[in-house]
């Protein structure tokens, strides 16, 4: 059974993860960073990570840019939760492709392990990426080949909805993909929880 916990701002609604995944202490988390190594602001990454650590995780860091194809696998496929932080949708989804983490991940939430996304994190696991160019620098991927992503969900996060920055962009993503796309709007202050078949979105 598929569980994901998909989010724009992880801190904002950690509480809520809290009180979705129950047995948090002492568990371990592959931490992973890749998608803000193109970007300025990173704050977020930081911010995560502390929440994480806060609820008794073990964060085990994991950049796949940089990682062998045998340590991106045996974290993955060893800790108890996958987590991937926001920052350029398209560097990351080139960096999986690339690697091969795409796959590996893909295996592991099908058979049952945890996915939190944040951001860009969220983003990756819809069916296709383009709808967020104008959130994103497609220019931060010049080996990315097409816009085909993880699809572990049949739905597309548009994160930071009603959020600066994003506010503007967020409603245009909403505006143009609406009437095409499976659309899913969610604020800083929010998260979409999936559990296999069940789908809500829960706030603070």
């Amino acid at each position: 059974m598929e569980k994901l916990f998909l989010v724009s701002s992880f801190k904002d609604v950690a509480d809520i993860f809290a009180d979705f995944e129950k047995d948090l202490n002492g568990k371990t988390v592959t931490f992973i960073p890749t998608a803000s190594k193109v970007e300025k602001v990173v704050f977020y990454v930081s911010a995560g990570r502390k929440a994480l650590e806060k609820m008794g995780l073990i964060v085990d860091e994991l950049d796949i840019s940089l990682a062998t194809t045998a340590e991106i696998t045996a974290k993955i496929k060893n800790n108890d939760f996958i987590y991937v932080t926001g920052g350029n949708t398209f560097f990351l989804l080139q960096e999986l492709k690339r690697t091969g983490a795409d796959q590996v991940i893909i295996d592991e939430v099908n058979a049952g392990k945890l996915y939190i996304g944040e951001s860009a994190g969220a983003i990756v696991t819809s069916a296709n990426i383009e709808y967020v160019k104008g959130m994103d620098s497609v220019k931060k991927a010049s080996g990315l080949e097409n816009f085909d992503a993880l699809g572990l969900v049949e739905f597309c996060t548009v994160p930071h909805y009603t959020n600066p920055p994003f506010k503007k962009i967020g409603q245009k993503i909403v505006d143009t993909y609406s009437s095409v796309l499976n659309l899913s709007p969610i604020s800083n202050n929010e998260a979409i929880v999936v559990n296999g078949s069940e789908i809500t979105i829960k706030r603070n």
